[in-house]
Order: C-alpha cells, then sequence, then structure tokens
C-alpha cells in the first residue's frame, strides 16, 4: 500500500479526531477551515489509507470496578516460532490484556492487565497465564497509581511547516 501524501489539514484532521472522534463532520470542517464535503472525502481518504484503523470509546476503569492494573513480564521456557504462536494465540482472545508486546531483555513478552481485585488476577494467572504451553516464568508488577496516560499519537504540528513522513525521508519541506 503506498504512502499517503499529508498536508497541514490533514494532520489538523487526524489531531482532532485524536481528540474528539465524536465530533461531527461539519463541527470538524468548521475545526480545519473546510467545508463539510471536502473534509468528509478526506477523512475517507485518511480512513482507506490505513492511517485511522478504528473509532472507540474510553471508558473509566475505576468507575466500572477494573481497579488493579498490573504488569506481567512473561518468560517462555524456549523462544521458537511455534512457542511464540501458541503463547499470542491464547493472549489474543483475553479482555484483561489491555496490551501485549513481544521484547528484548529479559523477558519474551509484557504484558499490561487491568483486573476488578487481586483474586481476578489470582485466577487470571493460576488458572489461565501459568497453563499456556511453553510459559517458563511469569514477574507481575503492581501499578499504585497512573501518572500519565494517553491514547493520542504524538503528529508533527499541524501547521504550514509541518512534514509528511514521504517528504522527512526526502529532506525536503512541504
Amino acid at each position: 500500500m503506498p504512502k499517503l501524501e499529508l498536508d497541514a489539514t490533514d494532520w489538523k484532521i487526524l489531531s482532532r479526531l485524536q481528540d474528539d472522534a465524536r465530533l461531527s463532520n461539519v463541527d470538524l470542517a468548521r475545526a480545519v477551515n473546510l467545508s463539510p464535503s471536502p473534509c468528509l472525502a478526506r477523512v475517507r481518504r485518511l480512513e482507506e489509507g490505513g492511517l485511522i484503523s478504528r473509532y472507540v470509546t474510553l471508558l473509566d476503569a475505576l468507575a466500572l470496578g477494573v481497579t488493579v492494573s498490573v504488569f506481567i513480564q512473561v518468560r517462555l521456557e524456549r523462544q521458537v516460532e511455534k512457542a511464540l504462536e501458541i503463547f499470542e494465540r491464547a493472549i489474543a482472545g483475553r479482555p484483561e490484556v489491555m496490551e501485549c508486546y513481544l521484547m528484548t531483555g529479559d523477558s519474551d513478552y509484557m504484558l499490561r492487565v487491568m483486573v476488578a481485585d487481586v483474586q481476578a488476577l489470582e485466577r487470571f494467572i493460576v488458572d489461565f497465564l501459568a497453563k499456556i504451553p511453553g510459559v517458563g516464568n511469569l514477574k507481575s508488577s503492581f501499578a499504585l497509581k497512573q501518572v500519565k496516560y494517553k491514547t493520542a499519537l504524538p503528529l508533527p504540528q499541524a501547521g504550514p511547516a509541518a512534514k509528511t513522513p514521504r517528504s522527512r525521508a526526502a529532506g525536503r519541506d512541504r
């Protein structure tokens, strides 16, 4: 898939949608100084180009009673392709697993898990995680306080001097 050329208006659209995905097309168009029809066409192009992958609603975990946030380092007995596939397939369907990364260093995977209480964490670890074939070692760290949490990616300043991924690589400004 070829990379999209993005101009300052595209960057503004992406920035505004990261802040508020429920923004109506009319309000979005007004915010980026376009009329609604060209704004919608740009949003569709950004979606079709894979830059906008989906729209979600962020829920308040504490208000919903999901109060325990844990980071779990997982080391496999052997880091071979089959073991990686088995582990990743097992993790993919678990709603408690908010994020999962294949890592370098001491652990093979890093998980961020959210559960209601310590008993739910125990059930997750004992009844599920430790039973995945090939899991060799687990280390858990509880998050005491969330200092920073964001979902918006860092974007270049959405202005006339903004650079596109392609123009940056080519060493020229837009």
